[in-house]
């Protein structure tokens, strides 16, 4: 019997670590010392926020401290509309934490996770009715790096979904930080050929093909059977098939403030789009708009925009601003 996905709870639903977040009010550097602005991050909860602000449905779960921070993390999200009813809080460990600070405009990150909750990700967590509830399920290459057990849910999940005839959506998010491009190669291909939808960026894709030559990149990506969009390729995004190739152009950017989250916008952009059945290109259209709109304020996803701020640019609606 087919899978009806229009009778889905969620449009898409993910998981993976969201940690707490310090930077320096302003473009001081950490070390000069003022006050700091609290805050938290993680790809996969921004994305879920996004999702949400573009009027979808999703899901966000993972392992949060039994502490302030956590709890903090969990009001937020469920007050952008994102649904945490299987987030697990714990106090055997804490939620991990990271600093920020952009010097000169240079950006840099300093994670303090290693054996934080979201470490501790086991497939024991997984609902699996909850992942059999959604039409996309969207996994990042981060949750596959913080651990052993966190890589055996991903899978785990991913089976699970694709069982269930649910899509799985997949950004390997390359943090070199938490494993070397050695270590990463194998299992984020091995993943990118489960995924119906694979989201990587022009640097990440070279990194992961061993090659800067795009005849070689194109040959890699089409030998899968998914449809892959690359972010980031010169001005454009390429939507890649096994039989076709298609260049979507970027979206102007008037100022730039803040590329934190820009990545995240983008997938869930183009995920808003799949989910209301656009077609990809119209879809990676939708996620541009919205990676365009990300980067002009300042936050990893305080700066996501709504579904108004995007359908404005989509049907270039002038602002009327008296």
């Amino acid at each position: 019997m087919p899978f009806d996905l229009d009778s889905r709870d969620f449009d898409v639903l993910t998981f993976g670590e969201t940690m707490g977040l310090f930077y320096p009010d302003g473009h001081r550097g950490i070390a000069e010392g003022g006050r700091m602005i609290e805050s938290f991050g993680g790809a996969e909860s921004n994305v879920a926020i996004a999702l949400a602000r573009l009027g979808c449905t999703a899901g966000w779960f993972g392992r949060l401290g039994d502490d302030p921070i956590g709890h903090g993390i969990c009001r937020t999200l469920r007050g952008e509309g994102v649904d945490v009813s299987r987030l697990i809080f714990t106090n055997k460990a804490p939620t991990g934490l990271m600093l920020r600070e952009n010097v000169r405009g240079q950006i840099s990150v300093y994670y303090y996770r290693k054996n934080s909750t979201a470490s501790y990700l086991a497939p024991s967590d997984l609902d699996e009715s909850y992942l059999r509830s959604a039409k996309i399920l969207h996994i990042t290459g981060i949750t596959l790096a913080l651990s052993q057990t966190s890589r055996d849910t991903v899978f785990d999940a991913v089976r699970m979904a694709k069982q269930a005839g649910v899509q799985i959506s997949f950004d390997p998010n390359l943090r070199l930080k938490l494993w070397s491009i050695e270590e990463a190669r194998p299992v984020l291909w091995k993943l990118a050929e489960e995924a119906d939808f694979f989201l990587p960026g022009l640097d990440e894709l070279k990194l992961l093909c061993e090659t800067g030559d795009e005849q070689e990149l194109l040959s890699r990506i089409r030998s899968l059977k998914t449809l892959t969009v690359v972010k980031s390729a010169g001005l454009q995004n390429w939507i890649v098939t096994p039989t076709s190739v298609t260049h979507v152009p970027f979206e102007s950017i008037p100022r730039l403030v803040d590329s934190v989250g820009a990545g995240d916008g983008f997938c869930a952009g183009f995920l808003a789009g799949i989910s209301k059945g656009w077609s990809a290109e119209m879809s990676v259209r939708l996620a541009g708009i919205v990676g365009a709109l990300t980067v002009q304020k300042e936050g990893d996803w305080e700066s996501l925009p709504t579904w108004r701020e995007v359908e404005q640019l989509l049907i270039n609606t002038p602002r009327v601003e008296r």
